[in-house]
């Protein structure tokens, strides 16, 4: 496998009757990148169908947007890369020794029934690869499975947007499903920090989950950690 990191992001932008639309949090990519450009290591850009992604509204607020996440908003290159995603079957798994799944709420309808980008990231996986994923990211993993059958979360410590946080967004009754409740159903060992909206992570052998946008940075600098033992 090569050391680049494969960083998936939904083309997901709607609810179903809200008017304001959702789609990739930006910071929970900006973030990550950032760490991955500081220790000079390269990403592709793939989404479930390939091409545009559409950015969370409340994510570029001037309240919310901070200067790191600007300054990649203000980069036409890397906004290019955001309208010019890759999709997962022009994507050669060996190139890569881990993945990284972003959020936002839009990733709740487009990421756990992806067959193709569970396949990339199973033989990934199976290969000493990382799998790494943040807030609502973690719902990529929900229907993973490995060779034997079992869920790959399955046993395992992870984490993801609490059903706390969930209910602060006043955005539960538009969701699927709750993240926390799904991945606990399929035997995943669920944690979360105790004050919502602040920094947690979990990391369990070759899966490294955060729990809210403020963990990107920190799944980030894990990954960049274990990468380096590989």
């Amino acid at each position: 496998m090569g050391k680049k990191v494969l960083v998936v992001i939904t083309n997901h932008d709607s609810f179903p009757t809200k008017k304001e639309k959702t789609g990739l949090w930006l910071s929970e990519l900006t973030h990550f990148i950032e760490v991955l450009d500081e220790n000079g290591y390269q990403y592709d850009l793939v989404s479930p169908k390939g091409g545009h992604t559409p950015i969370d509204e409340r994510s570029i607020s001037l309240i919310l947007m901070d200067k790191s996440t600007r300054a990649y908003y203000n980069n036409p290159e890397f906004m290019q890369r955001l309208e010019n995603t890759l999709s997962p079957a022009k994507v050669n798994w060996e190139d890569y020794s881990a993945v990284y799944y972003t959020g936002g709420h839009g990733t709740m309808w487009d990421f756990p029934d992806n067959e193709k980008l569970q396949e990339i990231s199973r033989k990934i996986y199976e290969s000493g690869g990382v799998l790494s994923a943040v807030c609502h990211g973690s719902s990529a993993l929900l229907n993973i499975r490995l060779p034997e059958g079992n869920y790959l979360i399955h046993d395992k410590q992870v984490t993801g947007f609490s059903n706390m946080e969930e209910n602060m967004t006043l955005l539960k009754d538009q969701l699927p499903f709750l993240l926390e409740d799904e991945l606990k159903k399929r035997g995943g060992h669920y944690k979360k920090g105790r004050i919502p909206f602040t920094s947690f992570t979990i990391t369990d052998i070759r899966l490294i989950t955060g729990q809210n946008p403020q963990s990107a940075g920190a799944v980030a600098r894990e990954l960049v950690r274990m990468l380096e033992k590989i």
